[in-house]
């Protein structure tokens, strides 16, 4: 229940500043089969102009490992506050993370960008691995990582 709030405030920071209909949107994350821990994987979201606007989730508990999602840690400012009530389990080797959220609509095909960050214990940190327009052309595609994700799908 204590982490109820948080989590109300950072969809309400994404959804309250358009005043407009939200819709859920559902971010579909599955990893590459690698030998090692559970990746930590954060979703972000920027906008047109690359000014950081909010963290959708962070899969991975432990905050020392926080900085490893360097370009997330740079937007952010790595405050605990970003992630308050939005974090889980870090995702094993070839597994998959699927959540859905409320955007609002506004945010869709407005220049707004996903940003995609994954790092692993003993392995490689991966800033940016995926970027993903939120417009309706890349709606249900996958796109390929550049590190552990195998693919990130965004469907509207």
């Amino acid at each position: 229940m204590k982490y109820l709030l948080p989590a109300v405030a950072v969809t309400a920071a994404l959804v309250a500043p358009a005043l407009a209909e939200a819709k859920p949107v559902t971010f579909e994350t599955t990893l590459k089969p690698y030998g090692g821990n559970g990746a930590y994987v954060v979703l972000y979201v920027t906008d047109a102009a690359g000014a950081y606007k909010g963290t959708l989730w962070m899969a991975g508990g432990k905050a020392k490992y926080y900085r490893h999602l360097s370009d997330w840690q740079r937007a952010s400012g790595g405050r605990p506050a970003e992630i308050d009530g939005i974090t889980g389990a870090s995702i094993g080797s070839g597994k998959t993370l699927k959540i859905t959220l409320d955007l609002a609509d506004a945010m869709i095909g407005a220049g707004y960008q996903l940003h995609v960050d994954t790092a692993v214990e003993d392995g490689l940190d991966n800033p940016s691995e995926v970027v993903v327009p939120l417009d309706a052309g890349a709606s249900g595609k996958p796109f390929a990582g550049k590190g552990y994700v195998k693919s990130l799908t965004v469907t509207f």
